[in-house]
């Protein structure tokens, strides 16, 4: 049974969320404070965190900065600010998703699902029978998700390594940011490319030579990325 850390300071919010959650056969465990929240997922294993951005003591944010450091769990942050600076800034700190409160516990369940299912499937190694992509000095190793550029590894967030190999998978083709996110996320991708921007740029600032000058991953204005292989 997939365990689930929950961050939440609204008590109501947080019980009715544990309660779709546990229906759904996922054990909750519940933090209402950030500080508890953190040790909690420092010490812990869990399967996915759960993470509101307004938080007492230690916020979201900061949660999510600490906890990438050290872990790959995914994360998925909620919070009643729509504004996109936020999303962006949750995303580049390494968060794999942002819901925006209103939602339904409907879709919070099918997210949290989806994020779960490709995060087994990537951690599983079950990929492509091609093991290894070459590009110049860039080495993307499929089978044990592991990157090198000129020699030296480089470490990635599961979305990102899989976003990478993605599109390292298909070169020279041109993908829309809707694109990316459906096939990626696997979720709706409307008014959500903000997240495939984000992560692009995480891996180029770790991947490429020049960040103004993209080698491997190009963008191609009006129409999204391609890689070049």
């Amino acid at each position: 049974m997939k365990k689930i850390l929950l961050i939440e300071d609204d008590k109501a919010i947080a019980e009715l969320e544990r309660d779709y959650l546990e229906a759904s056969d996922f054990t909750v465990e519940l933090a209402a404070d950030g500080r508890v929240g953190l040790e909690k997922a420092l010490q812990a294993e869990y399967d996915l965190l759960l993470l509101d951005v307004m938080l007492p003591g230690v916020d979201g944010f900061q949660i999510c900065r600490e906890v990438r450091k050290v872990r790959d769990t995914p994360i998925l942050m909620v919070s009643a600010r729509r504004e996109d600076i936020d999303k962006i800034r949750g995303l580049g700190l390494g968060a794999d998703d942002y819901i925006s409160k209103p939602f339904s516990p409907g879709e919070l369940v099918a997210r949290v699902k989806a994020h779960l299912a490709r995060y087994e499937r990537l951690t599983g190694g079950t990929r492509s029978q091609q093991k290894v992509v070459q590009a110049g000095g860039l080495e993307i190793q499929l089978d044990t998700h592991r990157v090198f550029a000129d020699g030296r590894e480089i470490s990635l967030t599961h979305r990102e390594f899989e976003l990478l190999a993605f599109l390292a998978e298909n070169p020279g083709i041109v993908f829309s940011k809707d694109t990316l996110f459906e096939r990626v996320w696997g979720l709706e991708a409307a008014g959500d490319t903000a997240t495939v921007m984000v992560h692009v740029n995480r891996i180029r600032e770790k991947i490429e030579p020049d960040t103004t000058k993209p080698v491997y991953i190009e963008t191609v204005w009006g129409a999204g990325y391609r890689f070049h292989g």
